[in-house]
């Protein structure tokens, strides 16, 4: 029934269609202008050292990681992992995600405020995505087979609190993300690192991959609300 009942389908299915659609989006818009060499010559390792230097941060290394699409900022060391088809590469694409990752380390340098609240939630959302599910099944196991058992939905309401706590991670990520290439995207401009076509070409890479973590947090926040639907029909 957890599985299977109507909720799954109204709350679920149209997040997974979201979702794919958006991951295909990103995909196909990062390979259309990682194929494009943009007119400055300008790798990802270069744009992203820009992007540092025009906001007087020093202190962040830039180091190559393996695999597509796996570029992303470590605050907790303070380096920014640029992919193989970003980090030595003079694409179009490759300029707009090395700014965006190079805008996260801006914010941690300028003590961005939902940056900061972002990495007070993670511990929580951490051990909610990681625990919270055990406690619903275990939960739903006790409630359903015991009727309205008392443990069971103890469990069920504390997974549920605990899960909580990832969705507001992933809505506070919202800010985070869409900053990070508004700074970007503000540093292409003004310093001329792309032309204007190019410029729209960054920005569509960008833009499919922000509305990814819109997918994310809606899937959450549904996920979130069929819970409480299923809980509440139960009680």
């Amino acid at each position: 029934m957890f599985y299977f009942d109507y909720t799954y389908i109204l709350f679920m299915i149209p997040c997974i269609i979201i979702t794919l659609i958006c991951q295909v989006r990103v995909k196909t818009a990062f390979s259309k202008y990682a194929g494009i060499p943009n007119s400055r010559g300008m790798t990802g390792a270069q744009a992203a050292e820009y992007v540092l230097r025009q906001n007087g941060v020093t202190d962040v290394r830039i180091e190559p990681v393996q695999g597509k699409l796996t570029d992303h900022y470590d605050p907790r060391t303070n380096v920014i992992r640029l992919s193989e088809a970003v980090y030595n590469v003079n694409s179009v694409a490759a300029v707009g995600v090395a700014a965006h990752e190079a805008g996260h380390a801006v914010q941690t340098a300028k003590n961005y405020t939902p940056n900061k609240i972002r990495g007070a939630i993670l511990p929580a959302a951490r051990i909610g995505s990681s625990i919270s599910w055990i406690l619903i099944m275990l939960g739903f196991l006790f409630a359903y087979r015991s009727g309205s058992n008392p443990v069971g939905m103890y469990l069920l309401y504390g997974g549920i609190i605990l899960f909580s706590a990832s969705v507001l991670f992933t809505v506070v990520t919202l800010p985070v993300e869409f900053d990070a290439s508004r700074r970007a995207l503000k540093c292409i401009r003004e310093g001329n690192l792309l032309r204007e076509d190019e410029y729209k070409g960054a920005k569509s890479v960008l833009t499919a991959a922000a509305m990814t973590y819109v997918a994310s947090a809606i899937t959450a926040i549904m996920q979130l609300l069929r819970l409480l639907l299923i809980v509440n029909r139960r009680d």
